[in-house]
């Protein structure tokens, strides 16, 4: 994936070479996202079977609506750790992209593997809340170190390679479950997601701080700085409002799609005779189904953004992802028999759920160096407050309607007014990034 892959029609143009330094990098902040998104999905697949210890010992009955409520609850608050992760774009921007990097993998594996001894629902809660603090800064370091440090011909599709490992850590996620999760249960599950320790370590001692930061640091432009007050400025405040909106429009409609499809799964399993431990193993085989389009997604969208620009292309992403939700919740979900129909949409669904991918392009090309990690991590993380009320708005629905179909279906229409604030960004296609 990295060697110096030709470009170009015709005479075959070698791009430049990565050194060995870049390489570790990347390869540092791949797998931090990698097992990010593990930690991630994680919750989605055991959520059931938590709740089902937990809330009895918290003093609730463990019913079908009491889980879906009390996962809702859970799930928003995670959300929120997430948003409050924007602190690490100031501090990356002030004291460099590594060591804080290195700072969100430590926390989010952390409490990742305390919530393994969790013994009630209450302080589950609290170790997603700062687990979520952590996950959520390390796509805004990684995305900015990978976009200073890659060399201006190579970082777009550098950008489509770190996204892969988000859902390549959910297709992890699914094999962990399939394999450690339904044979040791629940906690075991969290106990891996401790694993991501090692990875910071190596990347403190490993990764070398990336050339751009470091000469905006030696000009002293870095330690002047006011980088949250500045992407608020008459200059940057239209994009950073529309990345932000952007933004919140691809996280609601990654976690509506991709927290309820475990559930969706093993529903539609049930329903078709499947027993509880085969319904599972369906769940994490349709949970890598739609990891699988996912990677690909992301893999084809920079040649793509090159091709027709970012906004087109995120046109393109936004309206899969409008018709594959609406389709697969929407219709496939109440079939008589829905279960292979909704598997095999799940596919499309994760191919267009790369649109990810856009943004860890998309966003260093409009913000220069001495506000780049501020401007990434609060766009980042502005959505998921809004995606949080989102998530508790759904589990309220499912509750209410007795349904799981069509309370996710409907967030179809939130990429519909995605795609009317497209207009509204910059088309950087072409553009270096700035210093």
């Amino acid at each position: 994936m990295l060697d110096n892959t030709m470009a170009g029609t015709g005479a075959r143009k070698q791009r430049t070479p990565l050194n060995r330094s870049q390489i570790a990098g990347f390869w540092g902040a791949w797998a931090g996202w990698t097992l990010d998104g593990m930690d991630s999905f994680i919750y989605a697949l055991v959520l059931a079977p938590a709740l089902t210890e937990l809330l009895p010992k918290s003093g609730y009955a463990a019913t079908p609506g009491n889980i879906g409520l009390a996962g809702s609850i859970l799930f928003a608050l995670f959300l929120v750790g997430w948003g409050l992760s924007f602190i690490w774009g100031p501090i990356a921007d002030r004291f460099g992209r590594t060591r804080v990097l290195a700072a969100t993998i430590f926390i989010f594996a952390i409490f990742t593997g305390l919530a393994a001894t969790a013994q009630s629902v209450w302080s589950l809660a609290i170790y997603r809340l700062i687990a979520g603090i952590g996950i959520g800064g390390e796509w805004a370091l990684a995305g900015t170190y990978v976009a200073e440090a890659w060399p201006e011909d190579r970082r777009k599709m550098g950008a489509g390679y770190l996204q892969t490992g988000y859902y390549a850590g959910f297709f992890l996620a699914a094999a962990l479950n399939y394999t450690i999760g339904a044979h040791f249960g629940w906690r075991a599950m969290f106990l891996t997601g401790a694993v991501p320790v090692v990875v910071s370590i190596l990347v403190l001692l490993r990764v070398k701080e990336t050339d751009k930061w470091q000469r905006a640091e030696k000009s002293a432009v870095v330690q002047h700085a006011k980088p949250l007050r500045e992407i608020f400025s008459a200059r940057y405040a239209r994009r950073t409002l529309v990345a932000a909106a952007l933004l919140t429009v691809a996280i609601i409609g990654l976690w509506a799609g991709a927290v309820y499809e475990p559930a969706a799964v093993i529903h539609l399993a049930l329903k078709a005779g499947m027993a509880k431990v085969d319904a599972v193993k369906t769940a994490s085989i349709a949970t890598a189904i739609l990891s699988i389009g996912t990677i690909l997604g992301c893999l084809a969208l920079p040649p793509m953004a090159e091709r027709i620009g970012r906004r087109k292309t995120l046109a393109v992403y936004f309206l899969g992802m409008a018709v594959s939700i609406a389709v697969s919740f929407g219709w496939a979900f109440y079939l008589p028999n829905g279960l292979v129909p909704f598997i095999a949409l799940l596919f499309v669904l994760g191919f267009f759920g790369g649109n990810f991918a856009l943004f860890s392009l998309w966003l260093p090309e409009q913000f220069e160096t001495r506000v780049r990690a501020t401007a990434f991590a609060f766009c980042t993380s502005a959505g998921r407050f809004i995606g949080a009320g989102v998530n508790f708005a759904l589990g309220a629905m499912v509750l209410h309607m007795k349904t799981l179909g069509v309370p996710v279906a409907l967030t179809a229409i939130v990429f519909v007014l995605g795609l009317l604030i497209i207009p509204l960004a910059p088309e950087t296609k072409g553009n270096e990034l700035p210093n």
